[in-house]
């Protein structure tokens, strides 16, 4: 069986692999984020990563993938620190369910403050030995807002190293266009497939290098995603 070629998803066909693997194949959510996170930290182990390692996390799905990352990033012996852009009772769904787990196990979550949110990401990003970038997801559309603006901002300012998970922070996942602001990254680990927006050249600017992280999404499903492909 040889690896399937590469292949471009849209924003509407990543929702589409979502639902079908959970509704058609029976998987959940929850073990999708797992594998996503989990796989996305190992580029980091595999590139000898020190730390501090500071992951900065919005609200969606994207901060449920970076709290599964903190988790096995401090499994893995790394000084993790993880940056909370919106308060933590308004995580819901999969995403509220990692955070409860990386709360109860003491991994280090800074809420953001009332005032002072640019000093505290300026202060906190200065020591890290790289940062991750898990505030915004494939299906943000329309210019961003705060408080995303302000911790953009400060992780464009920091000078460390960035991985994105799964696009930039701030990028159209279709366009490649900036959404007024969006994150410079060095890597961007991106879910499944490749998205239009990485082919552009605003695009290349935001994302570095990019790799395509393997979320356990059954190989039929890609290849009907894919017709293209052959099963061997």
């Amino acid at each position: 069986m040889h690896p399937l070629p590469p292949i471009t998803l849209t924003r509407e066909q990543v929702r589409d692999v979502d639902r079908r693997a959970i509704n058609d194949y029976g998987m959940t959510g929850l073990v999708l984020m797992e594998n996503a996170g989990r796989n996305a930290a190992s580029l980091l182990v595999q590139w000898g990563a020190q730390g501090p390692i500071v992951i900065c996390c919005g609200k969606g799905n994207n901060a449920g993938d970076g709290f599964v990352m903190a988790r096995h990033l401090e499994n893995a012996g790394l000084d993790v620190c993880v940056l909370i852009a919106t308060p933590a009772n308004q995580f819901t769904g999969d995403a509220a369910a990692n955070y409860q787990i990386l709360n109860r196990a003491g991994v280090s979550i800074i809420e953001p403050p009332v005032t002072g949110l640019e000093s505290l990401w300026q202060q906190k990003l200065a020591t890290a030995d790289w940062i991750v970038d898990a505030l915004l997801g494939t299906g943000t559309q329309g210019a961003i807002r705060e408080p995303f603006i302000t911790a953009i901002a400060a992780i464009n300012r920091s000078g460390r190293k960035v991985l994105a998970v799964d696009l930039p922070s701030g990028m159209d996942c279709d366009t490649g266009l900036p959404l007024g602001i969006c994150v410079k990254a060095n890597h961007t680990a991106t879910f499944v497939a490749h998205k239009p927006g990485f082919a552009t050249l605003p695009g290349q600017a935001a994302t570095g290098t990019v790799h395509v992280i393997d979320i356990g999404v059954p190989r039929k499903l890609l290849q009907e995603m894919n017709p293209g492909a052959k099963s061997s």
